[in-house]
């Protein structure tokens, strides 16, 4: 902020230099201008004394020439005059020495419109400084805090035509990453009081395993209580089986929320955005993309959750296919609206097919290529949540990825 009022001053600064400059130059000409007549008188005379004949349209600030006459009263004039001799005769000449101020007019409209302009550039750079610059400058450092976790602190509300909806969004991030902060608590609690009770829950079987185990390994047991204690460790064995399997089932269970807001939305919207964004970005890496044509329609869904949903397929089909084309192309089924994100290349065998959605799964197909099997998973949960469904088909060496939207 500091730098841009000094801009101001700067501008204000040369825009006045700029005016005193003008004003010199034009009212030293007027100045020049103004004692014209002295130039003209004299060259009057030059012509006189040559003998030439005074054409008075050549002259701008002389408005007479008059000769010397016995009989009329020479030196009468309203007008200001000088008397000449020239040749032995006697010239009265006259003149207008304002003649220079006749274009006054003009100094004054340049400085009128000078004025105007410094008020509209001062005017237009006070506005940038104070709905552009200010909130710009307030804003600058709450990525930062949100980075660093000041999560509690709502963001000051803002009217501002040109970044109340930056703000309002900056606020739903930080609203959904204290969420996010605040389950992931309520989760690492949840599981650690679990942990503990397991582990306190396995102790005692385990406890009673390693004596009937001794008691065997010492020979403590013969005949029927051998197998009895057989039966006592397996027992044991069945009980720690439960907790493990119960462990298992409750770690399992949906460890991400999602959240969704339905309400209806006209398809184009989401694939207009998608166009934007990957026609030019897969275009620098020389994949083909096109969209074939569709009739629009009304989704019921959530339109920035199905991008999301797409832009994930999309940036599966970029990293695990072969780079030479993806597609979007649609139908419909019934009451729902199927889109089918296809890239060729597709390497993954038909045995992995029926796992591509579960969460941190990933096939043969990844080799060193970065991810955690998460993408598909997500992307299922998301059309669930809103009433509709995602399939996998592999076709002539393309993999199909199929969005099934309601409408």
């Amino acid at each position: 902020m500091k730098k841009f009022d000094k801009f101001i001053i700067v501008v204000s600064i040369i825009m006045f230099l700029i005016a005193v400059a003008m004003n010199f130059v034009m009212f030293g000409s007027e100045k020049d201008t103004g004692a014209l007549y002295k130039i003209e008188i004299n060259r009057i005379e030059q012509e006189i004394m040559a003998g030439n004949e005074v054409n008075m349209e050549n002259y701008k600030t002389v408005l007479g020439i008059y000769e010397y006459k016995a009989n009329e009263d020479f030196y009468r004039s309203e007008n200001k005059y000088v008397i000449l001799s020239v040749n032995g005769t006697l010239y009265r000449i006259e003149y207008d020495d304002t003649a220079g101020e006749r274009n006054i007019k003009i100094p004054i409209v340049c400085n009128v419109i000078l004025l105007i302009l410094f008020f509209v550039i001062i005017f237009s750079l006070l506005y940038i400084r104070n709905n552009i610059m200010k909130p710009f400058a307030e804003l600058s450092d709450y990525p930062y805090r949100l980075a660093k976790g000041a999560l509690s602190v709502p963001l000051k509300e803002n009217k501002n035509r040109y970044f109340g909806k930056f703000i309002w969004g900056l606020d739903m991030l930080r609203e959904t990453l204290e969420k996010s902060s605040l389950r992931e608590m309520e989760r690492a609690k949840k599981e650690k009081t679990f942990l503990l009770s397991m582990s306190h829950d396995i102790k005692t079987p385990l406890s009673a395993i390693k004596l009937y185990s001794k008691a065997v390994s010492k020979g403590l047991y013969t005949g029927g209580k051998q197998i009895e204690a057989a039966e006592n460790i397996n027992s044991k064995a069945d009980e720690i089986e439960k907790y493990v399997n119960e462990m298992i089932e409750n770690l399992s269970n949906d460890f991400m929320k999602f959240e969704v807001d339905t309400a209806e939305f006209y398809l184009s919207e989401v694939i207009e955005k998608i166009i934007t964004y990957y026609t030019d970005k897969l275009q620098s890496v020389g994949t083909d993309f096109y969209v074939k044509e569709y009739i629009d329609c009304l989704i019921y869904g959530d339109s920035d959750r199905l991008e999301e949903v797409l832009q994930n397929i999309i940036e599966n089909a970029v990293k695990y296919g072969d780079g030479h084309c993806i597609f979007l192309s649609f139908s419909d089924e019934e009451d729902c609206r199927l889109i089918t994100v296809s890239n060729s290349g597709c390497t993954l065998p038909d045995t992995e097919f029926p796992h591509i959605f579960d969460s941190f799964w990933r096939g043969s197909n990844t080799e060193n290529k970065q991810g955690c099997g998460l993408g598909l998973y997500i992307c299922r949960q998301l059309m669930n949540a809103m009433g509709g469904d995602i399939f996998a088909e592999m076709s002539d060496n393309y993999m199909n990825i199929t969005v099934v939207c309601r409408k």
